[in-house]
């Protein structure tokens, strides 16, 4: 019987896609575009979401 590895979860705010290139409009002076890299700031470029990301246990 074949083993599973459980799925990791995804990102819920970048939905899996943690690296974008932004493109500001404007050109090299070989033309090629300038572009700005940004990464999710909640998953910190993984793309995989942390099962306690800020959340703390009170009470009980």
């Amino acid at each position: 019987m074949p083993q599973h590895t459980p799925a990791a979860r995804v990102c819920r705010d970048c939905d899996g896609f943690p690296i974008v290139a932004i493109t500001t409009g404007t050109r090299h002076t070989d033309g090629t575009r300038t572009t700005l890299r940004i990464t999710c700031p909640t998953c910190q470029g993984t793309g995989h979401a942390t099962p306690a990301t800020g959340l703390t246990r009170t009470g009980r």
